[in-house]
């Protein structure tokens, strides 16, 4: 039993709980701790006053460095099962048994996981998403820990619903089924009723939930510091890395952070098509109880269940993953725990989230870091790739890039400009793993939860198409975001992609152009209104300048094919060979028209083109004052540069000239 007067006030428990190494149980009050049973399945409590959850590791570590014992015992109740499991495996290889085809074995590690408590739960959860890292009877089993772990007594639950919500369960709920319907790591899940007719989710957390997080966390915490201090090659903050994932779970733990997360999540992602957030109820939720909308879905995974419902599951993680992208690149909120039993395929084909305890955010410089560096990879500029990690701070800016630029060249070897969408995330982050062992890369602590949750959400696309390469899929929204963001990062990234030695690449712009049209928030209008905002302007300038240039060679190309074909003519239908033939165009130069024709093709066919619509606007913006200052400056340009060019040649002329009359004389 411990003594509840030295407990930290946040960041260890002060509810009914099971002391996880007497298997007590005990109850807490705000004063007082009182042993109840020996067993678990009686509970009476005192009342306990709702209180902030937070996470503070030093308050932790000033509780458990006087309790030595405890933790030892702790470690060995990790170690033991743990160490037996693996001599198993081990044991079993040597009897030449195919491991990886042995239920018993995927049973027991399930049950091993389960055993250990949430954070362990948690580790096997994240593992049940990848089928490209383990054999498909463990990833069967780990499944199961999304929401078919051992529930804990319906005494329990209730008794935390009354002391939560102030009222009986039967008082609240016209119904509520007998059993839960789910359990996972940190609650369980009935579904009931409300007075007013509304189906919903009634959660309410399990009660020895803060004793195993804790210790769990503390010894992870000390082992970490440890590796930390003794592994000198590794550089990465795996204290800072744990204290992040410490900081979400504390927060799931708390369901009035889960419900107001949930709201804002429906603020700036419920009108995405598709997408569906559930209501919460806030007179029926607390700090340990959460009711919800009921949501009648089937999980990704189950890809034949929902293809027997007429439902496309590989287009619905088209939906997520665009969802993820506006998460983890627009407005920075994101999803952390994303695994199958937390994305449900509606009746109606919609997907909805659940579970929103586990969220994170990302900062604009790295959310607009995270953007130039996908811009970089595919334009294969390795040096502007290093300069990113720095910004995002994987790397320290006194860091020598000179050895780190031709390795990644190495890491993305096989892609090939745009190419690189064919990649897959996994992949990818392998071979950076790799890359941030050998030279002297540290990874933040964000960045650990973002990975987890791209790697899981490719994971489930895995599971339904093999051949689902998210970066494909992530591209039209990285171009549209390219043509159509004003941010100064952004707009640098696309002159940087569009650019190469101050030569414009059409081919680019085609790509971005043809990405873009396939994301479903493409604003045709938006682009053209944003690019001339953005040429009229001294940002503009760089680009302005060179698309003068750039469509002087289309304008030279087209003038002299058609004197070319003129003079062509004459020559051979008319007879007058006294007129010398105009040569055609350069290579260059026709290749500059045939771009600004390919474009040209593209507008036409992106949704939202129409000519009827567009007139009334392309009148408005002719008779904008920043459109006609524009167009001033570009004739400027186009005059200036035709007098050079016509001064240029009037001068070889005349040289031609000089130098025929000295070769007859």
């Amino acid at each position: 039993m411990i003594d509840n007067k030295t407990l930290p006030a946040n960041s260890l428990p002060s509810e009914g709980a099971l002391d996880v190494d007497t298997n007590t149980l005990i109850v807490r009050s705000p004063t007082t701790t009182e042993v109840i049973s020996q067993h678990p399945q009686v509970l009476i409590t005192q009342d306990v006053e709702p209180e902030t959850l937070r996470y503070d590791p030093g308050e932790i570590a000033a509780y458990y460095q006087g309790r030595t014992w405890q933790v030892f015992r702790r470690i060995l109740a990790v170690l033991r099962p743990t160490i037996s499991f693996f001599f198993g495996l081990w044991w079993d290889s040597k009897r030449g048994i195919v491991v990886k085809n042995d239920r018993r074995r995927a049973i027991q590690l399930r049950e091993l996981l389960t055993q250990l408590g949430p954070a362990y739960i948690k580790i096997g959860q994240a593992l049940s998403t990848r089928p490209d890292l383990v054999p498909p009877l463990y990833l069967e089993e780990l499944t199961k820990l999304q929401d078919q772990l051992p529930p804990f007594p319906n005494e329990i639950a209730y008794q935390f619903i009354e002391e939560e919500l102030g009222e009986r369960p039967e008082v609240i709920y016209t119904e509520l089924s007998p059993q839960p319907i789910a359990a996972a790591s940190l609650g369980q899940v009935y579904k009931g009723k409300l007075k007013t007719g509304e189906e919903v989710a009634v959660k309410v957390q399990r009660p020895d939930l803060r004793e195993r997080i804790t210790i769990d966390l503390y010894i992870l915490r000390r082992l970490a510091a440890l590796v930390q201090r003794k592994v000198k090659r590794l550089r990465s903050d795996l204290v800072g890395i744990l204290d992040e994932l410490g900081d979400r779970i504390f927060e799931e733990m708390d369901y009035i952070h889960e419900g107001e997360n949930a709201e804002r999540f429906f603020e700036l992602y419920g009108h995405i098509k598709d997408v569906y957030v559930p209501k919460i109820y806030w007179e029926y939720t607390n700090r340990r109880v959460l009711t919800m909308e009921w949501i009648n879905g089937t999980k990704l995974t189950q890809a034949a269940e929902i293809k027997a419902q007429g439902i496309d599951a590989r287009y619905l993680i088209e939906v997520g993953v665009q969802c993820s992208l506006r998460q983890l690149l627009e407005h920075g909120f994101f999803h952390a725990d994303p695994h199958p039993g937390n994305l449900l395929a509606t009746p109606d084909g919609q997907l909805a989230y659940l579970d929103f305890g586990m969220m994170s955010e990302i900062k604009p410089p790295q959310r607009y870091g995270l953007i130039e560096a996908i811009v970089h990879v595919v334009n294969r500029d390795f040096e502007g790739l290093a300069q990113d990690y720095v910004k995002l701070d994987f790397l320290s800016p006194d860091t020598d890039l000179t050895p780190i630029i031709p390795a990644f060249g190495k890491v993305f070897a096989d892609a090939q400009g745009a190419s690189v969408a064919e990649l897959n995330i996994k992949s990818i982050t392998d071979d950076l793993s790799a890359l941030m062992y050998e030279y002297p890369f540290r990874v933040p602590p964000y960045y650990a939860l973002i990975i987890r949750s791209l790697v899981t959400l490719e994971g489930i696309a895995i599971n339904i198409d093999p051949n689902f390469k998210v970066l494909s899929e992530a591209y039209p929204y990285v171009s549209k975001r390219l043509l159509t963001d004003p941010a100064p990062e952004l707009r640098t990234s696309l002159r940087d992609l569009l650019f190469k030695e101050g030569k414009f690449r059409w081919n680019r712009l085609e790509n971005l152009l043809r990405n873009a049209r396939k994301n479903q928030d493409y604003d045709l209008n938006l682009v053209v209104n944003q690019s001339v905002d953005f040429l009229s302007s001294e940002r503009g300038a760089f680009i302005r300048d060179k698309l003068v240039d750039e469509l002087l060679n289309g304008v030279n190309a087209l003038s002299k094919n058609v004197l070319h074909n003129f003079t062509y003519l004459l020559r051979e239908q008319v007879g007058i060979t006294a007129i010398q033939e105009t040569p055609a165009a350069t290579v260059e130069q026709q290749q500059t028209l045939e771009h600004i024709k390919n474009i040209s093709n593209i507008l036409r066919e992106t949704r939202g083109f129409d000519p009827v619509k567009l007139a009334p606007q392309i009148g408005q913006v002719l008779f904008n004052p920043e459109v006609q200052r524009l167009g001033q400056q570009v004739t400027n340009q186009i005059v200036q540069k035709a007098i050079i060019k016509l001064i240029r040649e009037l001068l070889a002329a005349d040289e031609v000239n000089r130098s025929r009359v000295n070769q007859v004389n």
